[in-house]
């Protein structure tokens, strides 16, 4: 869909950005927002995080604007360096762009950004979100990347097929029709 580089950069910041927000909203309220009432006593994961002094990250807390925009940054490099040309080649190495309808191929690019992307970013998770008060080992670093992913994948499939990317395709169709044409 994007034609040149500067709309392959904008499509991964409209994409990455809904994205990041999503798995932020995911991880704290849906994954961990149980965890955070109880520890902390109170009745929403909102709370809960304020009352804690916000969420830990390499050992520290940080509000979640802070989260979000560390997020943003790791995610939106990995997607302008490896997600979105290796996605492409990985879909064109099984359809070819030229023959293949435009819904099918997309679909295979999506998967495959999926199946980059989610490894790549749970694994930078496992490091920024690893709960170093305890010590180093490099198996619990392991087990909580295979956690991650674990609950990661099947969120992502799923959002980015059937919610993020139809949304970002036709908000990106709605800023680039006139280059289009």
């Amino acid at each position: 869909m994007p034609k040149n580089q500067f709309q392959r950069m904008v499509f991964a910041f409209l994409t990455v950005v809904v994205t990041v927000h999503a798995y932020v909203f995911f991880s704290l309220y849906v994954v961990n927002g149980n965890s955070l009432m109880e520890a902390n006593g109170t009745g929403s994961v909102l709370a809960a995080i304020n009352k804690q002094g916000g969420v830990s990250m390499f050992g520290r807390m940080l509000p979640i604007w802070a989260i979000i925009l560390i997020e943003f940054a790791c995610a939106y490099t990995l997607e302008v360096v490896l997600g979105s040309p290796l996605s492409f080649k990985l879909a064109s190495k099984v359809f070819d762009p030229r023959s293949t309808h435009p819904v099918l191929f997309e679909t295979a690019v999506i998967c495959a950004t999926v199946g980059i992307m989610c490894p790549a970013m749970s694994f930078l998770a496992a490091w920024m979100y690893y709960p170093y008060y305890m010590g180093f080992s490099v198996v619990t670093l392991l087990a909580n990347w295979l956690r991650l992913v674990c609950f990661n994948f099947p969120f992502a499939f799923f959002t980015q097929l059937f919610f993020i990317q139809p949304l970002i395709r036709t908000v990106f169709k709605r800023i680039f029709s006139n280059h289009q044409k």
